[in-house]
């Protein structure tokens, strides 16, 4: 009984068109932030290290270099304050989570790019 309502509860506050993309891509995330009675978007862009746990509780990790120091943030997927999720590029990976990346410095950080299948059968 108990389980059926707590899938009910988060079935509606699911995402209607889910984010499309993997671990290892560089995104931009867009967040809005309250100021006041304004409401604008930040954007924090950084490369995607990890996605934990699923269903409504589902989040992502974006870590990124600011002024030489490694800075990351979790986000919630389903959250209404992730406005959206562009990729910039696709990195070639082959784990789940990239935390070793927070152990490396300089050109070391940088992914392979992944082409995309479409890419491919076009050459």
């Amino acid at each position: 009984m108990q389980r059926k309502l707590v899938q009910l509860v988060e079935e509606s506050g699911l995402r209607a068109e889910p984010l499309e993309f993997e671990i290892g891509d560089t995104v931009d995330v867009h967040q809005r932030i309250l100021e006041g009675d304004k409401e604008r978007i930040q954007i924090f862009n950084g490369v995607v290290i990890a996605r934990n746990a699923g269903s409504i509780r589902e989040n992502f990790t974006v870590r990124r270099i600011v002024a030489g120091e490694g800075v990351e943030r979790t986000f919630p997927i389903h959250s209404p304050k992730v406005a959206k999720v562009v990729v910039k590029r696709h990195g070639k990976v082959r784990r789940a989570k990239l935390f070793f990346l927070r152990d490396r410095t300089g050109k070391a950080v940088r992914l392979v790019e992944r082409m995309e299948k479409s890419a491919k059968a076009a050459k």
